[in-house]
């Protein structure tokens, strides 16, 4: 009537994880403690399942959006009809104080 005896769960320290990670036990413990990450409080501590090893990997995961065709040399830009615009030169800034100090007094 008696099953197999159920295995032991293995359980991760942050030091083992940040190990596995290879990433700062500091970050693995400030990503639990925002909750980021999943995690077991057992003994006081954060401990680590190997599906929550999983699920942080998953969740760190970034895939491209779309394939990214790239070319060594950018493609130049199209002129407008009109030509390419002209650029206007500021007016000096002392110019512009000794203007704004004349209609002020």
């Amino acid at each position: 009537m008696s099953g197999p005896a159920p295995q032991p769960t293995t359980f991760y320290v942050p030091a083992e994880l940040a190990e596995m990670l290879r990433c700062s036990v500091w970050w693995v413990k400030d990503q639990a403690r925002k909750r980021r990450i999943p995690y077991c409080w057992i003994g006081g501590g954060y401990r680590f399942t190997p599906e929550h090893v999983a699920e942080i990997v998953r969740l760190s995961e970034v895939r491209p959006v779309e394939p990214v065709v790239s070319s060594r040399w950018p493609q130049p830009r199209s002129v407008a009809a009109g030509g390419p615009a002209r650029l206007q030169p500021r007016v000096p800034r002392r110019v512009r104080a000794a203007g704004s100090a004349s209609i002020a007094a």
